[in-house]
């Protein structure tokens, strides 16, 4: 037990240290020993856990190593705190070292020989530290994604590099569920929006909506795989999920800035028509008040008139036929309220005398 209790305050040592500059040091027969040693604890979790009293000797040695008044060493060895710990220590070793810069280019090519052997190598399915890491890396990377605060409000979105770059690796992951799970790209969808902060995830959506046909970097990539789809044939699973979920797709059309929203709705005919069909169904729900002379809604959520008129403003101002769709669905809105002429008693004919003055 005592042995075990040595090699279990070691590895947490080198655990400690993988996070840091000294692994500079590390060469691959290092990295081999160490993932060794982390294969050795996981087989200790698996031995021992049903052993209750061993299993809280280790937990209490885990807890308490670092607390020794005037210990010296190593920072904690954060994640290795407990006995489930010992089960994934390979794996939470690795993480660290492909995070670590500091990793001489030997060692770190070593690691990704090992974890990464590459199709039809036995060992590498669900379950072992390469598919465990794997899957971990992809699922971390989408969390990490939209997650993500770093977003200028450009409307020209495909400019932005870092929106780019995130909308790519939601519409790779994309294709990864959809080749390996039944359930498809929805299923996944879905738990995205249950689970991270909407708005960072409408954005990267509206990002990957905008993403060209074929980029050049999913050419080479796709040209060398013999993958004949594209960052379009994703982006229609995407946009079909989107225009299937009543919630998301309400969201996306009154929380994103206009002038993004008109730039999918000018790639997207889809988009375009939901898009004009909200803004019409808000605009029904505002009524002219006569004192004050404007258009307000009844209800807190109601959308305020400077915004619809903002939204029609910026999809007026695109290129046709997004354009002509939007005043031919303004003037008929107008027709069907009784054509006014007259200021105060059709909001359309005063979004269209707003517009035009504005033009």
């Amino acid at each position: 037990m005592d042995s075990l209790l040595q090699q279990l305050e070691r590895f947490s040592e080198v655990l400690a240290v993988s996070r840091t500059t000294h692994v500079s040091t590390w060469d691959a027969a290092t990295v081999r020993r160490a993932l060794q040693w982390a294969r050795y604890l996981r087989h200790v979790h698996r031995r021992f856990g049903r052993h209750a009293r061993i299993r809280k000797a280790l937990e209490r040695r885990l807890q308490n190593q670092w607390k020794q008044e005037g210990g010296s060493g190593p920072a904690p060895a954060l994640g290795l705190t407990n006995f489930q710990a010992l089960g994934h220590c390979d794996l939470l070793l690795s993480l660290r070292l492909l995070a670590n810069r500091a990793l001489g280019d030997a060692a770190f090519h070593y690691l990704l020989q090992e974890l990464f052997p590459g199709p039809g190598v036995p060992g590498a399915e669900e379950g072992t530290l390469q598919g465990s890491l794997a899957l971990l890396a992809r699922r971390r990377a989408a969390v990490h994604m939209l997650r993500s605060s770093a977003y200028r409000e450009n409307p020209v979105l495909q400019e932005d590099s870092l929106m780019k770059t995130q909308a790519e690796l939601l519409l790779e992951r994309l294709q990864e569920v959809g080749e390996a799970h039944a359930e498809g790209p929805g299923r996944f969808l879905s738990r995205l929006w249950e689970h991270l902060p909407h708005n960072n995830f409408l954005k990267v959506t509206a990002a990957a909506l905008l993403l060209p046909p074929s980029s050049p970097r999913h050419q080479e990539e796709e040209s060398e795989l013999g993958n004949p789809r594209r960052a379009g044939e994703r982006g229609r699973e995407l946009l079909h999920w989107l225009l299937g979920k009543s919630e998301v797709i309400v969201a996306f059309c009154r929380n994103l800035p206009a002038g993004l929203l008109t730039s999918v709705a000018g790639r997207h005919p889809e988009v375009s028509r939901v898009y004009l069909g909200l803004l019409t169904d808000w605009g029904r729900h505002l009524h002219y008040d006569l004192q004050k002379g404007i258009w307000i809604g009844t209800e807190s959520q109601d959308v305020p008139w400077e915004e619809l008129y903002g939204r029609f403003q910026s999809l007026c101002q695109a290129p046709p036929p997004l354009k002509d769709e939007v005043l031919t669905t303004l003037k008929s809105c107008k027709a069907q309220d009784g054509d006014f002429e007259v200021p105060g008693l059709s909001i359309w004919t005063d979004l269209l005398l707003a517009l035009e003055s504005g033009a």
